[in-house]
């Protein structure tokens, strides 16, 4: 069974990262890392771990665990900064540290606008590594005209990144 863990960091935008988790696929085991305030929302919902921030003994910070891909929607510039660092002073920027010397898919979902330089090299950094940045952006092809339109589109795009199988957004076609 894939094994995809979602981290949901301080950057506005967390529904987003809700909305991923929903519409990850059945047989996906979906572990689930997110701040305090808003653990007591999902504490009622079923088929997701959801796992302490501060435990970074949890089995998604261990190597051995094998987790398929990592993906923080939204990410920080202030996590973003730490895992650029090597800093894992929590279970995300610990769980991103596992996925970066395993060779596992990270993605990351900067959400910030405009970027400073200091992100942009952060970003930089971490793409040369094979991480994943893939913000938050809209594409105007697939004639998105609702809120949930737009972000199916962002998710589809983010999960096809993640090799996930989805119908979330209308694709190019070239018959077109």
């Amino acid at each position: 069974m894939k094994k995809i863990v979602v981290s949901i960091s301080g950057a506005s935008g967390a529904s987003l990262g809700l909305k991923v988790l929903s519409l990850l696929p059945k047989g996906i085991q979906k572990h689930l890392i997110i701040s305090d305030h808003a653990k007591i929302v999902l504490d009622k919902e079923q088929d997701i771990i959801v796992h302490d921030e501060k435990n970074i003994a949890a089995s998604i910070a261990s190597g051995s665990f094998k987790v398929d891909a990592m993906m923080i929607i939204p990410c920080s510039m202030n996590t973003l900064a730490k895992i650029a660092s090597g800093i894992s002073d929590n279970l995300t920027t610990r769980a991103a540290s596992v996925m970066i010397k395993e060779r596992k898919t990270l993605l990351l979902a900067p959400r910030e606008m405009p970027f400073s330089a200091i992100a942009l090299e952060n970003m930089h950094k971490l793409a040369s590594l094979g991480i994943i940045i893939a913000p938050p952006v809209l594409a105007y092809y697939s004639e998105q005209t609702t809120l949930e339109e737009m972000e199916n589109f962002m998710i589809g795009k983010w999960f096809d990144l993640l090799g996930i199988e989805n119908d979330l957004y209308k694709r190019w076609d070239e018959d077109e």
